[in-house]
C-alpha cells in the first residue's frame, strides 16, 4: 500500500514513545510505501484534493531516524490509505483540514480516522453519549452553577473543552479556594465554556489510556500516574505510565463504545477511564501504543496495521 501520513513536523517526533512513528515502522515492515505531508501542504485545486508529499524513508536509527526524498503534489486519491496524525490544537486550521479530508473522501480517498467522524466528535463533550459511564458532570459558562455543583459535590475538577495533555485542568477542593479566580481565568469571564466534573480519588491510580482499533479493544491499558502533588496523569504534565491489563469494567466500558465508534468510522480510538468512569473519548490522534508494547509485548502497531489493511481491502482498494 502507499499510505500518506499527515503529521506534525518529522523533526519534533520523539521516536521513542510516539506512536506514529511506531506505525510507520510497522508498515515499512510489511513493505508498504511511506509518504508524509504537513496539515499546511493539503490544497483544493478546482475539485482535486492535493498535498505536498515527500516519500518517506526510515533509517533505523532513532536519533536520525528517517530521510524524504523529492516534494511533489499529488491527489489524494492517489494513495491507498491517508492517516489523519496531526496533534491538536482542534482549531479552525484542523476543521479546515477535516473539510479538504471529506471532499477527497468523497472522490475516493480512505482516509482514517473518517475526517467528519474526528470533527463532529468532541473528546470530552463526547462522553455525555454515554451517560452510565461517567462521573457526575455539568458543561456550563455560567459562574452561578459551577460554584453550585461544586457545593454540591464539595470537590471537583475544572477544564476547558479545547484543552490537551492536561492543559488547564484545575482541582478545587471542599474549601473553594480559588474557585472564583479560577472560573474568570479559565473561562475568559464567561466567554468559555467549561466542564466540571466530581473528583474521582482514583486518579492516583492512573489516568487509564484503552486503545480501540477497527473496534476491538486492545487488551492492556495504560495507567497514566500523576506525580506528586498532581492531580494529572497526561504524560505531557509528567505522569508515569505503567501498562496493565483492562478490568473488568474497563472492558465494560471499552466493548460497550468500540462498536458504535468503529460504526461511525473511527479506526483508532484512546478512551481515557479514572476508576471506573469514562472522562474522555480521544479520535484526532491517540497515543501510547510504544508504551504499552514495551512493558507488555503486546504488538500494538502490528493490530493497528492489520485494521488498516483490512479496512482498505473492504473498500476495495
Amino acid at each position: 500500500m502507499r499510505i500518506l501520513f499527515i503529521t506534525d513536523p518529522l523533526h519534533t517526533f520523539k521516536t521513542y514513545k510516539d506512536s506514529t512513528y511506531a506505525m510507520m515502522v510497522e508498515a515499512v515492515e510489511r513493505g508498504h510505501e511511506l509518504f508524509s505531508c504537513l496539515q499546511s501542504q493539503l490544497s483544493l485545486s478546482a475539485d482535486q484534493v492535493e498535498a505536498v508529499v515527500h516519500p518517506l524513508q526510515l533509517t533505523g536509527d532513532p536519533h536520525d531516524w528517517y530521510r524524504t526524498g523529492e516534494a511533489s503534489l499529488q491527489p489524494l486519491t492517489g494513495f491507498d490509505a491517508v492517516l489523519m496524525r496531526k496533534d491538536p490544537p482542534f482549531d479552525m486550521e484542523y476543521v479546515t483540514s477535516t473539510w479538504l479530508l471529506e471532499l477527497a473522501e468523497s472522490h475516493g480517498a480512505n482516509v482514517f480516522n473518517k475526517p467528519q467522524a474526528i470533527r463532529d466528535h468532541s473528546e470530552k463533550l463526547a462522553i455525555a453519549r454515554y451517560p452510565e459511564f461517567i462521573t457526575p458532570t455539568l458543561v456550563t459558562r455560567d459562574a452561578d452553577r459551577i460554584r453550585a455543583f461544586h457545593a454540591e459535590h464539595r470537590d471537583v475538577i475544572l477544564k476547558p473543552l479545547d484543552g490537551m495533555g492536561g492543559m488547564g485542568i484545575f482541582r478545587v477542593g471542599p474549601d473553594g479556594l480559588n474557585l472564583g479566580a479560577i472560573i474568570e481565568t479559565l473561562g475568559e469571564d464567561g466567554a468559555r465554556t467549561l466542564m466540571v466534573q466530581r473528583y474521582i480519588p482514583a486518579i492516583k491510580e492512573g489516568d487509564k489510556r484503552i486503545l480501540l482499533i477497527g473496534g476491538v479493544p486492545v487488551p492492556y491499558s495504560l495507567a497514566r500516574i500523576p506525580k506528586d502533588g498532581e492531580v494529572r496523569g497526561n504524560l505531557a504534565a509528567g505522569g508515569t505510565g505503567r501498562a496493565q491489563e483492562l478490568s473488568a469494567r474497563d472492558r465494560e466500558i471499552a466493548e460497550s463504545l468500540a462498536p458504535g465508534l468503529w460504526e461511525r468510522g473511527l479506526l483508532l480510538v484512546g478512551l481515557d477511564v479514572i476508576g471506573d468512569y469514562l472522562t474522555e473519548v480521544n479520535v484526532t490522534s491517540p497515543t501510547c501504543f510504544q508504551e504499552i508494547t514495551q512493558q507488555t509485548g503486546f504488538q500494538v502497531a502490528a493490530m493497528f496495521i492489520d485494521a488498516l489493511e483490512q479496512a482498505v481491502q473492504a473498500r476495495g482498494r
